[in-house]
């Protein structure tokens, strides 16, 4: 969420950079400041009548004391006016307030000075691509008919139990899938990540902070009853732990990594690039979520690229990275760079990461605040990025490694997987 008084300096600047989202700030930020004046302005007269009636509390209370009854009495006439008063400037702020942020919680993220303008994904700019495509033979098969084969992923019986979108894992599948996660979270905590398991269902306050609500796309998957929201991704959970906490600057960067099974509603996604693993209700991915001070988020967040960088080297998985353009930039994000892998057998890239700096929009919403050497509290940046996302990984490895006798393992996984092939022979 944007900061009023920053809105009231940048305002041009920001209309400018918000056009690279093709999203019209101008009016938006008009109702903001009028609200933020309002709230100045009343929160003035709050102050004032408090002291006003603070002081009439200390005369009361020295006339009572000095055997002056009459005249605290007339005070207290006076002192009950301005409680009353007091009252109604309170609602009135509350109201302002809560007004200026519903406007608020509608304007995205301000988009770095590096986000290229652009309209949709055609639009985001290559910086990085590394990997050779393997060749493969002329029958060589997409991953769900690989599954299949292999009897590694049942679609049909995930649908019969629950619905489309909800796989299960079988034998050297599963035990692929749990390598994976293990590796994942092996490599993180090496580069000084902290291991969490975290609540799969967050609060309403939860979805707020890290920007999931209002949920303008409806993906989340909503428990009513409780009032309660199954996690998107476990950037939710990790990132809301340090809610309305005042952090040390000697402790930054914090840095936390977790796995958890992640679900989205993905409304409005049907066609043949959903097919297979391409897209889900429910998946696994490891997370990365880093907070520290501004001078050092984009510090972090090309060490967080190079990290998820280490990891496809040692996967051998052809990967390229896109600087995210303006209309493909998510709402919170400032900077997002996503890694794609190639799918051969698909002929096509698959997003299998983002990495992405949120600076203060998160932090702002959720009060995460840090103390500096001097004592002055200042509203921390957050990152995240994932490390990685498991169902197109594993599409880019059942596909990549195929081979006329089956589907080797990559080599970093082994140690993970006890196998180092999976063939007809298995089943």
């Amino acid at each position: 969420m944007l900061q009023p008084h920053l809105i009231k300096e940048h305002k041009e600047e920001y209309i400018k950079a918000l056009q690279k989202r093709n999203f019209d700030a101008a009016s938006l930020f008009d109702q903001v400041l009028e609200y933020d004046e309002e709230r100045r302005s009343t929160q003035a007269q709050l102050d004032e009548t408090l002291a006003e009636s603070n002081k009439l509390s200390r005369e009361i209370g020295v006339l009572f004391k000095n055997g002056e009854a009459e005249k605290a009495n007339q005070l207290k006439e006076q002192s009950a006016k301005l409680k009353k008063i007091a009252q109604d400037l309170s609602a009135q702020l509350n109201e302002a307030s809560k007004n200026m942020n519903e406007i608020l919680y509608l304007i995205p993220n301000i988009p770095h000075d590096s986000v290229p303008a652009g309209k949709s994904d055609e639009d985001n700019e290559e910086v990085f691509r590394e990997g050779n495509i393997p060749e493969l033979s002329a029958d060589a098969l997409p991953h769900w008919e690989l599954a299949k084969k292999y009897d590694l992923i049942d679609f049909e019986l995930g649908n019969k139990v629950t619905g489309a979108g909800f796989p299960v894992y079988k034998g050297k599948g599963a035990r692929l899938q749990r390598a994976l996660i293990a590796y994942f979270l092996d490599k993180n905590i090496q580069a000084g990540y902290t291991e969490y398991q975290v609540p799969l269902v967050v609060n309403e306050e939860s979805g707020f902070g890290t920007g999931q609500l209002p949920d303008k796309e409806g993906q989340m998957y909503e428990i009513p009853k409780d009032n309660l929201y199954l996690i998107p991704t476990s950037e939710v959970p990790l990132t809301n732990m340090f809610r309305d906490e005042i952090l040390e600057e000697k402790d930054f960067p914090i840095a936390c990594t977790a796995y958890t099974p992640n679900f989205r509603r993905e409304a409005g996604s049907y066609g043949s690039h959903v097919r297979g693993l391409n897209r889900l209700h429910q998946f696994d991915k490891v997370e990365l979520v880093n907070i520290t001070k501004a001078e050092s988020s984009y510090h972090k967040l090309d060490e967080m690229v190079e990290h998820v960088k280490v990891i496809l080297r040692e996967l051998n998985l052809p990967f390229r990275i896109l600087r995210l353009c303006g209309g493909d930039l998510g709402f919170t994000s400032a900077l997002t760079y996503d890694f794609e892998v190639y799918s051969t057998a698909q002929k096509r890239w698959l997003e299998i990461s983002s990495v992405s700096n949120f600076e203060t929009f998160q932090s702002n919403r959720m009060k995460i605040r840090y103390r500096t050497p001097d004592g002055k509290r200042k509203l921390a940046h957050t990152l995240n990025g994932s490390s990685l996302a498991l169902p197109r990984v594993i599409a880019g490895i059942l596909e990549n490694y195929q081979t006329e006798d089956g589907i080797e393992i990559p080599e970093v996984l082994q140690p993970y997987t006890g196998f180092s092939k999976i063939s007809l022979e298995d089943l």
